[in-house]
């Protein structure tokens, strides 16, 4: 396991009882975190008016965090110590917290909250937990869906250590296969637009023109001629904000189950903070509605439901969110956003969530999720080697990871540009589903306001291509004077674009599941291609491998017509099961320690005829099975997590998985079965190693 020290100082974690505090478990992985110096939070015995913080004497009162019923503090670092000792002898004050940093990423702010995450090891019963968590003084609040044997906890009043140092030590436990603090880390919209206004929404179709390739658009007239949407059809929209008075947002229906997660009411209205709507402009492009006026989205006639963010990401907002959406009906959920973290892998909880959606919204066929890529120009997950760095805060080789935008069961959207090439600033990487057509511009959007307040190195060359028209906050509050903004753009424009079109998809036909939607997208985007290097990084990823996968675009840009000409061919074809084929691998492999490269194992089928469900039995011994990720490959090199690093300290692994169990096999059901179905295991941490001993594939047709 990568956190095993050779020190006589180590406990049964494998980690120095110093480091207790300064590792952070999250989601199979051990980040290093590192104190804030200038800065940390208390949480007040009441509710305390911002005229008495600001008096106090042991910091400068900076905001307050409701979402962990925290206030944040800032003082000159060498008076850090002095003053969180007198916060805490405050007769008003119950606690007082560090804030940390992470390592990795030093310029994004970790807040702690009175929470943490256990996954108790299967036969670990209810005493024996009660046993183990009262050792820690943790209060059981809550059961995690689709996760089993596992509990959310609240750490009580008499413990004696914060969060992050309770689940360190609940790691080592034999019982406990995962313990995790809940944390808080800013969300960070991609895209903040800066250029002039362009009047014309040349994205959803042209005829050609200044700085306009042929077909750079997503051919939505055509689309259109079959449906503009449908009001029971709804898509959510997860922001900063909605300005709801706006014209484009009017309409019988039009606007249903509106939730404000940040005041905690039905109205998430811009506040009062000068920063114009960001999830007004997305909202905008996938739902403004047909009325004669402005402007209109890519599904018109669809129901909008706004959902306005915390602001931060810890795992109860985003359970929060998705909950909402799947309780609401939402049949598509478009999020244009991020941590601001450049390597945030994703909670227990919140993958969780994100599975809970695509598996079981819309009745048990799945919520459609996107997420925008992000505008870092850096891959989604991998490693750049970092230079020129404004007072070189990155250097060296640096590994990039958007949790978000890598779960397997959502839609991670990439931008093209008006001239068809890859976006400037667009990140990229295998876990690119599909492009939509966005603005070009420099990178360093991303990190804009997410505690770097700086950006990384710019390019040089001029970058051409046109900006977005959407949606603005009414009058003069937003980007730009007016009602619209024609310079919208980053991968958050992008987003909501293929958010649009899945909503017409799924207008056409309603019966499909969120897999099938996906596959459609992919299936008919447009292959475009970009054969020059990106002007920063001089990498060359515009071209599709023999899957027919770009780094740069995924399976192509998305083409509106072709999606729903091809949903409306689905509406007619009634799936039966006829036969079960399959196969065994009985070849021992070693699986390479620490290698990302893994092993791969491959099992041939020859029939051609249609999945309709599939079961994955899996044998495999290891030293610790918790460094192991797990994958089905398709034939068409779609993969699927069976299973992600949760297993601990176990050391046999004997197991199935199925549809029922891993609803992720969704998405391979309806392919054709013919060719080479392959199980990939990536052993991710040093030291312990094991083999792949055999494993079956039976698939249902």
């Amino acid at each position: 396991m990568s956190d095993r020290i050779n020190s006589s100082d180590v406990t049964n974690t494998g980690m120095p009882a110093s480091s207790f505090g300064l590792v952070l478990q999250r989601g199979g992985e051990e980040l290093i975190l590192e104190k804030a110096l200038d800065c940390f939070t208390v949480r007040m015995a009441g509710d305390f008016a911002p005229e008495y913080l600001s008096q106090v004497s042991w910091g400068v009162w900076q905001r307050s965090i409701p979402q962990a019923d925290i206030e944040l503090f800032t003082v000159a670092p060498d008076q850090l110590e002095t003053a969180m000792s007198q916060a805490r002898a405050a007769e008003d004050v119950i606690f007082a917290s560090h804030v940390y940093k992470l390592q990795v990423n030093p310029g994004t702010l970790v807040y702690l909250n009175d929470h943490v995450t256990i996954q108790f090891d299967s036969g670990v019963d209810s005493a024996t937990i009660d046993a183990i968590t009262a050792r820690f003084q943790l209060i059981q609040e809550k059961p995690v869906e689709g996760l089993p044997n596992t509990f959310v906890f609240r750490v009580s009043k008499q413990a004696t250590e914060n969060p992050i140092k309770i689940a360190n030590q609940l790691q080592g436990l034999p019982e406990v296969l995962a313990a995790e603090p809940n944390i808080l880390v800013q969300t960070e919209p991609h895209y903040k637009p800066r250029d002039p206004l362009y009047p014309q929404q040349w994205y959803l179709h042209h005829n050609g023109g200044n700085q306009l390739a042929g077909g750079s658009h997503i051919a939505v007239e055509q689309a259109w001629d079959i449906t503009r949407g449908v009001r029971s059809v709804v898509v959510a929209v997860v922001d900063d904000s909605f300005d709801l008075n706006h014209s484009d947002f009017q309409g019988s229906g039009k606007i249903v189950a509106p939730r404000d997660f940040k005041d905690n009411d039905f109205l998430p209205l811009p506040g009062n903070d000068q920063e114009p709507s960001h999830g007004t402009a997305c909202a905008g492009l996938a739902v403004a509605e047909e009325n004669g006026a402005g402007i209109v989205g890519v599904a018109p006639g669809c129901a909008f439901m706004p959902i306005r963010t915390t602001g931060f990401l810890d795992d109860q907002s985003i359970e929060d969110i998705f909950n909402w959406a799947i309780d609401k009906g939402a049949s598509v959920i478009s999020c244009s956003w991020g941590a601001s973290a450049i390597y945030f892998p994703l909670s227990l909880r919140q993958r969780a969530a994100i599975t809970r959606a695509a598996t079981r919204g819309r009745k048990g066929k799945g919520c459609v999720i996107l997420f925008a890529a992000g505008n870092a120009n850096r891959p989604l997950n991998g490693t750049v080697n970092e230079r020129n760095w404004p007072k070189n805060l990155l250097a060296g080789n640096t590994q990039w990871l958007s949790g978000f935008a890598v779960h397997t069961d959502i839609i991670a959207v990439s931008a093209s540009t008006s001239l068809g090439k890859k976006a400037a600033y667009s990140n990229w990487g295998t876990n690119i589903a599909i492009c939509a057509p966005s603005n070009n511009a420099p990178p360093g959007m991303w990190f804009q306001g997410a505690g770097f307040m700086q950006t990384q190195p710019a390019i040089a060359s001029s970058l051409a291509g046109l900006g977005i028209l959407t949606t603005d906050q009414i009058s003069t509050a937003g980007y730009a004077p007016g009602d619209f903004s024609n310079n919208f753009g980053g991968t958050s424009s992008a987003t909501p674009v293929v958010a649009g079109v899945a909503a017409l998809v799924l207008s056409a036909n309603p019966d499909l599941t969120a897999s099938q939607v996906k596959r459609i997208l992919q299936e008919t985007a447009d292959k475009i291609v970009d054969a020059n290097p990106d002007p920063q990084l001089g990498v060359r990823a515009g071209t599709y491998d023999a899957s027919g996968h770009s780094q740069w675009f995924g399976y192509g840009k998305v083409n509106a017509a072709k999606a729903v000409q091809a949903a409306v061919q689905l509406r007619a074809v009634v799936p039966s099961v006829t036969k079960q084929i399959g196969g065994k691998n009985n070849s021992l492999l070693a699986i390479p320690d620490n290698n990302r490269q893994g092993i791969k194992s491959a099992i041939a089928i020859a029939d051609t005829s249609t999945v309709q469900d599939i079961q994955v039995t899996v044998n495999i011994t290891h030293d610790f099975l918790g460094d192991l990720e797990i994958y089905l490959i398709a034939p068409n090199n779609q993969q699927v997590l069976l299973q992600n690093r949760t297993l601990g300290r176990r050391t046999d692994l004997q197991t199935t998985y199925t549809v029922r169990s891993h609803p992720a096999l969704r998405q391979l059901l309806s392919l054709s079965a013919r060719g080479q179905w392959q199980l990939w295991v990536i052993d991710y941490a040093p030291q312990d190693i094991g083999r792949l001993n055999n494993w079956e594939l039976n698939l249902e047709m």
